[in-house]
């Protein structure tokens, strides 16, 4: 089974947990369990506007409830989020076997108890129980959404203004939860782009609450929501293991994470494409930037990642250099998957006005056409449409 298809079989979940002991052990066992999936981690015991703000926005299947530092507020937590509709099933977690705890966790109207060392076992036949309480709709998760990456083999290829434009048409084609994310933690320009001021960065929610702390460091245009970069450059690498826990979550949340990275060489854009379901390297036709996209793709395949989970967009491109496709991808020695007309006049409206393409504009329509097809919305349809994007590469050539 794979890494997705184990997530789909998990109980999403939101944890309180004070106690950091508590956390950890708890945490740990989800290794061999995997029971739960984590959504976020409150790590104080929250008012009762902020735990009913978290389970409007994650929609967890339960929430994982530290009865541990204070049981009285836990109880107090208990009672107030079994009163809310629709019902999330609360499970308390001990370090011990407290009688005490279980006793009035359970009358309050806690489903289950867990205690350390949280054995497997006990852990399956609790998310049985809890499934059988949540009814047929549980037997099919929802399906998680799909993560894609824009890099540039060469800074200035345009990799952000494809990303943040095929962001906003797939959100106009399929009115799908779109989140637009800008890694560039030392130069990003989607902000710019989008005429945003950024609330927040990538790191302020990974060294925060996650994808929970997203509504506070969002903004918002066009439906397409956009964690920008930081308002200062930032020289902060982001730990892996936390990059990792944030997209899980975010693909939770959204149909589509479109992640513009910096240049492929980076090493952030490196581990995004690792987390990625699937990666667009983006050049423009001069021979520098085709040259650094064949050392590109050569530096992928050293790494073990092959050309099913890339490939390549030519940006810019001048019909009167006579160029194919086909041409371009020997060239790079990777498929090219679409070729963007040179359209200065457009571009420049779009950033002008931080808007999306003129549809009536080339460049506009093949933005459209491409985020089309790797949406699955055929040509002048219009339709909310689930993530289709597989493993294999999104355009196939015929």
């Amino acid at each position: 089974m794979d890494q997705h298809s184990r997530a789909a079989a998990q109980l999403t979940a939101l944890m309180i947990a004070p106690s950091r002991d508590l956390s950890r052990q708890f945490t740990a066992s989800l290794a061999a369990s995997r029971a739960f999936q984590i959504l976020a981690e409150l790590k104080t015991y929250p008012t009762q506007q902020v735990i009913e703000m978290r389970l409007r926005q994650l929609r967890p299947d339960v929430v994982l409830l530290d009865l541990e530092t204070d049981l009285d507020r836990a109880c107090e937590l208990i009672r107030f989020i079994t009163s809310l509709t629709p019902l999330v099933h609360v499970i308390g977690l001990h370090t011990r076997n407290d009688s005490d705890a279980i006793v009035r966790s359970l009358r309050l109207g806690a489903s289950e108890f867990l205690h350390s060392p949280f054995d497997p076992a006990i852990q399956e036949q609790a998310v049985a129980r809890i499934r059988r309480l949540l009814g047929p709709q549980a037997a099919e998760p929802k399906e998680a959404g799909k993560i894609v990456l824009f890099a540039s083999a060469k800074p200035g290829s345009g990799a952000s203004l494809l990303a943040a434009q095929s962001s906003l048409a797939l959100r106009r084609l399929t009115n799908a939860k779109v989140l637009l994310a800008d890694l560039d933690l030392m130069g990003g320009c989607l902000g710019f782009y989008l005429k945003l001021a950024p609330r927040g960065s990538l790191l302020d929610a990974v060294e925060g609450e996650g994808a929970a702390a997203l509504p506070s460091l969002v903004a918002s245009t066009n439906g397409v929501h956009l964690l920008a970069s930081p308002a200062e450059p930032e020289t902060d690498f982001v730990e892996p293991a936390r990059l990792h826990l944030f997209l899980e979550q975010a693909r939770q949340l959204y149909d589509w994470v479109i992640l513009d990275a910096p240049s492929i060489f980076h090493r952030m854009s490196l581990l995004a494409l690792s987390e990625s379901d699937h990666a667009f390297l983006v050049s423009t036709s001069d021979l520098a930037s085709l040259h650094l996209a064949r050392r590109a793709a050569a530096l992928l395949a050293q790494l073990g990642f092959g050309q099913e989970r890339y490939q390549v967009l030519i940006n810019r491109v001048d019909k009167r250099d006579g160029l194919k496709e086909s041409d371009l991808g020997k060239i790079v020695n990777c498929p090219v998957a679409e070729s963007f007309p040179n359209d200065i006049i457009s571009v420049d409206r779009a950033i002008a006005m931080g808007a999306p393409l003129d549809e009536g504009s080339e460049l506009g329509r093949t933005v459209a056409a491409f985020a089309g097809r790797m949406a699955g919305v055929a040509a002048g349809e219009k339709r909310r449409a689930s993530p289709v994007m597989s493993a294999r590469p999104v355009f196939s050539e015929t």
